[in-house]
């Protein structure tokens, strides 16, 4: 349990009592307190003298200014102390938030010596006499580098954040608990077989090393918190899989907005707007579930779904690829991967490392709390993942049994709820232990937890619960103990059929230069087809008929064109036996990939990591023309035509086309959903963009269509060119407000921004001091170089390259990557922030492979002994 918060340090902003705790800065605190101080003991006399000296009119602005002068001056302070505690050391490494790089440790759990080599970038490569050993180390040195970033995961995986953040976590910690990651990652602790449990088991021992024979190197983010680390377990490690796994899917997003449309529009209406999702080499519509499926839930029940729904921690998308030995230079297949997250919160998502053994080597990234490597490459292997978007989860909709509501009714059969009793508990400093407690009651049925209880209960005779494909299908394994010692693709695909807790398009090759994709995860065969829309139990007859068996899931081993590729897109093809899923990405990043690859000559490494940062923007050539055309036809709109038909469908950060394409799409899309919604439901659809941006594409190149009419203009029926221009000027009146009335200075580069953030500084003036700084950020949602930003505003990129990675399986010493953050997790370490410039002007950057390249890059050296 996390321990009893220290008082003198509360609140992940605490950023007084942090300058009081540096003692370096004491005097520089005092400066601050004295100058506030004595302004505020002098403030009549102040406001005396200014009223004597000045107008009605310049006293206020001369008072305002006053303020702002005292304030500045104690921010001014607060800098110039924290970049001593910076700066003081001539290492470049805060002595605050410092820890053991070199020399020797003694770590009871070890069986042999491990040699620890840290390079330039501070990555650890870690050589071990066996793999246990190694796991250990890598717990070790994980935990080193990133303990308060998993510790945050931990908490906010198993529904503990309350213990953090106080009461405001509180309902985040009943979905949580509700969803259930860790309970169930327990009952699969039980499931696993005695390699998988001592794989996980040696990597958390590790963890625990640091934990309790380092205290000094604890990072100083748990002091700032108020907390304290606590001692990690192999369930830690299954629960932050299955959260991740959890998020990874978009199933019970897809569904919600599916029933809000069908109750509001009617089944046949809403299926012209259902998702169209395209193959780019075929055509297909996934079909709408049958009238009969669908429960009419009312307004006030759809919006605690969307409710439900909407807070979801992480976005996800990704490119990856992989040519065979017949199109790379260097005649060993290469692979390319940018996994897509949120990853603005500093260091970022994943944690690259070495793994060295006499039998194998690897390296690549872990997920921070879990083992070995998800991406990356070995000696003999290269891997990567985007999100498969297979349809894993179904909502239902079922009778409370009226007669007892301890119950619920399957047809004519009377079940009991399962009942699950959790306690829920909040950081409170007045509190005698400095916690508060509050018991909460789960109903699940058999097919899931009820997740209507979360929110407001849907009423006394319904209930809805999720189901969740992962939850039903643990294995004796995970797959991903098994990638280090993979030899061949054919090796390394049987692997990923253990990989169940996620549903992902993995593609591979070998040495021998077979190349591959597959998608993990286990699908349902349902009987009603579909799992678009909830399911509404009406008998007890399971709907979910069996699993769709892993070799006839979506699948390629040594394609015939001599590369394979995905992007999120729909990946089947309409001969496909089995419903897969209703939701994808656009297609317009694949088939920019495809037009890349078109030309099969050779190319290196550093060609595909040039493929990696494209920017042309194909969703856009096919739209912009149409754009343009319709805004030079009002005197009003012609000047934002102009700068349309001019631009060439780059997104370049010093061009304004993008950001008018963009802003104008976005308020076209609203003008034709919104009217028929209304503002709520249209917004929660908005931000769900793969859901409906195919489809409004479509009816975009169809050139006319009844949605373009709005409704609440009884007297008009709207063209496309009129909503074109009325999206064009209400877009420029939102841009004029902000940046200026001259849109050729609507840069996108100044509009469209990365924002690198701390995790002790989200918002305010200290945001600006302790994270990654805002950089101008080229490419958008759809093109290769990721850069996705909300729907509703184009400021936020919520969705970016959260690595970007090329493996020359012929090159054997090193692998270009770059992350947008670091290497370490540490407030102040240099190696939090030192891959951001190169991560955006593309510089490249090695994780290194050979001995001999790793050697020469060493700059420090830790052995652990037994």
């Amino acid at each position: 349990m996390t321990q009893r918060p220290n008082k003198g340090f509360v609140g992940l902003i605490g950023f007084v009592e942090f300058v009081e705790f540096a003692g370096l800065v004491v005097l520089l605190g005092l400066a601050f307190d004295s100058t506030f101080g004595e302004i505020k003991k002098r403030k009549k006399q102040i406001a005396r003298t200014v009223q004597l000296l000045t107008t009605p009119i310049q006293r206020d602005v001369v008072m305002k200014w006053l303020k702002r002068a005292a304030l500045g001056l104690a921010g001014l302070l607060v800098v110039i102390g924290l970049a001593m505690v910076v700066l003081i050391n001539p290492f470049g490494a805060s002595p605050l938030n410092d820890y053991l790089k070199e020399g020797e440790l003694n770590l009871a759990g070890l069986k042999q010596p491990v040699r620890i080599c840290r390079d330039e970038k501070g990555m650890a490569f870690i050589y071990a006499a066996d793999l246990q050993d190694l796991l250990f180390a890598q717990g070790f040195v994980t935990a080193t580098d990133r303990l308060f970033q998993m510790e945050l995961t931990k908490l906010l995986a198993a529904g503990r954040i309350g213990e953090l953040i106080g009461a405001q976590g509180r309902d985040i910690d009943a979905r949580m608990r509700t969803l259930g990651f860790h309970r169930y990652a327990q009952r699969h602790l039980q499931v696993l077989n005695e390699e998988t449990r001592t794989y996980l088991q040696h990597y958390a021992d590790g963890i625990n090393a640091m934990i309790s024979t380092r205290p000094q190197d604890i990072h100083l983010e748990f002091k700032l918190a108020g907390i304290r680390p606590t001692l990690w377990s192999p369930v830690d490690s299954l629960t932050i899989l299955y959260f991740m796994g959890w998020n990874n899917a978009a199933n019970v997003q897809n569904e919600i907005v599916s029933q809000m449309l069908v109750e509001k529009l009617g089944a046949a209406r809403a299926a012209q707007l259902f998702p169209l999702n395209l193959n780019p080499d075929e055509g297909a519509q996934s079909a709408l579930a049958t009238p009969a499926q669908v429960a009419a839930l009312g307004d006030g029940h759809l919006r605690r779904l969307l409710a439900f729904a909407e807070n979801r921690p992480l976005q996800v998308g990704s490119n990856n690829w992989v040519v065979g030995s017949g199109r790379a230079a260097g005649a060993k297949p290469i692979l390319a991967n940018d996994p897509h997250l949120d990853a603005a919160m500093l260091p970022g998502p994943w944690y690259p490392c070495g793994l060295i053994t006499p039998s194998f080597r690897a390296v690549g990234v872990s997920i921070p709390g879990t083992p070995a490597i998800v991406i990356g490459r070995t000696d003999h292997l290269a891997f990567g993942i985007t999100n498969a978007y297979g349809d894993t989860q179904d909502l239902y909709v079922e009778t409370v049994d009226p007669d007892d509501p301890r119950r619920y009714l399957e047809g004519d059969r009377s079940l009991p709820f399962e009942v699950i009793e959790e306690t829920l508990r909040f950081k409170d400093k007045a509190a005698p232990d400095g916690f508060t407690t509050e018991e909460i009651r789960i109903r699940a049925t058999r097919r899931g937890p009820v997740v209507s209880d979360v929110l407001v209960p849907l009423g006394r005779d319904k209930v809805i619960t999720v189901r969740w494909s992962a939850f039903e299908t643990m294995g004796p394994s995970i797959g991903l103990e098994r990638f280090l010692t993979c030899r061949t693709a054919q090796q390394f695909r049987r692997a990923l059929q253990d990989v169940r807790q996620i549903c992902l398009n993995y593609v591979f090759a070998d040495q021998e230069g077979h190349i591959g994709w597959q998608v993990t995860g286990v699908l349902p065969i349902r009987s009603n087809g579909a799992g678009n829309l909830p399911h509404v139990v009406q008998d007890d007859q399971d709907n979910w008929r069996g699993w769709i068996p892993f070799d006839q899931m979506p699948h390629a081993a040594d394609p015939p064109g001599g590369w394979v590729g995905t992007s999120n897109h729909k990946t089947v093809t309409r001969d496909y036996p089995y419903y897969y899923s209703d939701y994808f990405s656009s297609a317009y990043r694949q088939q920019r990939m495809i037009a890349l690859m078109s030309d099969a000559a050779p190319r290196t490494a550093q060609a595909h990591w040039e493929y990696q940062r494209d920017i042309v923007n194909l969703k856009a050539a096919q739209i912009a023309p149409r754009m343009a055309s319709a805004l030079l036809k009002h005197p009003d709109s012609a000047p934002l035509g102009t700068i349309l038909a001019a631009w060439n469908h780059v997104e370049s950060a010093d061009q304004p086309g993008p950001t008018l394409f963009h802003a104008i799409f976005n308020e076209f899309a609203r003008l034709v959903i919104a009217d028929d919604l209304g503002d709520e439901p249209a917004r929660f659809m908005l931000a769900n963009t793969y859901y409906w941006e195919q489809r409004l594409v479509a009816m975009i190149a169809a050139g006319e269509s009844a949605w373009f009419d709005d409704v609440r203009t009884a007297d008009t029926i709207e063209n496309q060119d009129a909503l074109w221009q009325r999206a064009g000027l209400n877009a420029a009146a939102r841009l004029a407000a902000d940046w200026g009335t001259d849109p050729s200075k609507w840069q996108w580069g100044k509009i469209h921004r990365y924002d690198f953030i701390s995790p002790i500084a989200r918002k305010g003036p200290a945001k600006r001091w302790l994270g990654g700084g805002t950089h101008p950020a080229e490419g958008s949602g759809d093109t290769l170089l990721r850069a996705k930003s909300e729907y509703k505003d184009l400021t936020n990129i919520n969705v970016m390259a959260s690595l970007r990675m090329v493996v020359d399986l012929g090159d054997p010493d090193k692998v270009l990557a770059v992350l947008p953050g670091g290497v370490t997790g540490r407030q102040f370490d240099p190696h939090t922030t030192d891959q951001i410039e190169p991560f955006i002007n593309g510089k490249e950057v090695h994780w290194w492979f050979s001995d001999q390249a790793i050697e020469e890059h060493t700059r420090h050296v830790l052995v652990l002994k037994p």
